[in-house]
């Protein structure tokens, strides 16, 4: 038997899936109540007092509305205001089972599949899928004390106007902690000044990064120990100076886009890439309990 490299070794425990079943999704979530009721709880906890009458109490489900209300002065409280459920006659149960499926998919979930799962229009599929990727935004800074981090930069789709690139296709700038969390941004173009904007804001200081020979990195060598590779030489490692790791995040953000959506525009295509980066940074945890958790609170 032939042995497996180390390297790939650690690259399938690092994408080992924590599983959430539908089994689970199915005892955990059974009704319209279920959902509206982890709802509440998520987003108002164990509350036991009315923040308007101020005097101890519960609150109780009004019939017929999403709501609760205090049981001595009626005071309601919304779980579903200002979240992305806010206003949607959509039943929480296939808001919920649509979750449930980008949490347990490996490539992402388009529209259309969405439509076919839940026998909603594909306008309304379209408009879920976008609401659950805004869950998904980026944030926080990464690197610093002396932490390894990789910087490159890709391209993706084709001809896009105001974009420019090689053969005008859209510029994304990407980090990656080895080991640890990823940032991505689309840009119009890959320039030193947007790769200043995008590192400058994103990395800590005492960072250790890695690069290729483009120049676009050549202003780090005075603020980061920059380290970098020479591809067009045929050098892709020396010693553990390399770009492998975000060169690995950007076949991983392709794969999804060009398998599940064929072709993302350049509007929508930072939607898209909060999304591989929200699947690549929690890929050791369990998703669906935390997009719950995200799609619980106000926005």
């Amino acid at each position: 038997m032939v042995p497996i490299p180390l390297q790939q070794v650690t690259f399938i425990l690092l994408y080992i899936p924590m599983s959430y079943t539908y089994a689970q999704f199915m005892s955990d979530y059974p009704t319209e109540e279920a959902c509206l009721e982890s709802l509440f709880m998520r987003r108002y906890g164990d509350i036991d007092t009315c923040p308007k009458c101020l005097q101890p109490t519960k609150f109780y489900r009004v019939k017929g509305r999403k709501c609760y209300a205090c049981k001595h002065c009626a005071y309601q409280l919304h779980p579903l205001a200002d979240t992305i459920f806010h206003k949607s006659s959509t039943p929480l149960r296939s808001w919920f089972y649509a979750m449930y499926l980008f949490s347990v998919s490996k490539n992402g979930v388009a529209a259309s599949e969405l439509q076919r799962h839940l026998g909603v229009t594909y306008k309304t599929a379209y408009r879920m899928c976008k609401q659950i990727r805004t869950l998904m935004v980026q944030t926080g800074t990464i690197g610093g004390d002396g932490r390894i981090v990789e910087a490159d930069e890709t391209y993706y789709g084709g001809v896009q106007k105001g974009f420019r690139g090689p053969r005008n296709k859209t510029p994304i700038l990407g980090v990656v902690e080895r080991g640890g969390e990823v940032r991505s941004v689309v840009s119009k173009v890959a320039s030193t000044h947007t790769a200043k904007s995008f590192l400058g804001s994103t990395l800590k200081e005492n960072t250790t990064l890695h690069t290729d020979e483009s120049r676009i990195y050549l202003w780090t060598d005075g603020i980061y120990q920059h380290e970098s590779i020479n591809h067009s030489l045929g050098e892709y490692a020396r010693d553990n100076v390399t770009t492998n790791t975000i060169e690995g995040f950007w076949s991983l953000l392709k794969r999804s886009i060009d398998g599940t959506h064929h072709r993302v525009s350049s509007e929508q295509l930072q939607l898209y890439v909060d999304e591989a980066v929200f699947r690549y940074n929690h890929r050791n945890q369990t998703v669906y309990p935390l997009l719950l958790e995200l799609a619980s609170q106000q926005r």
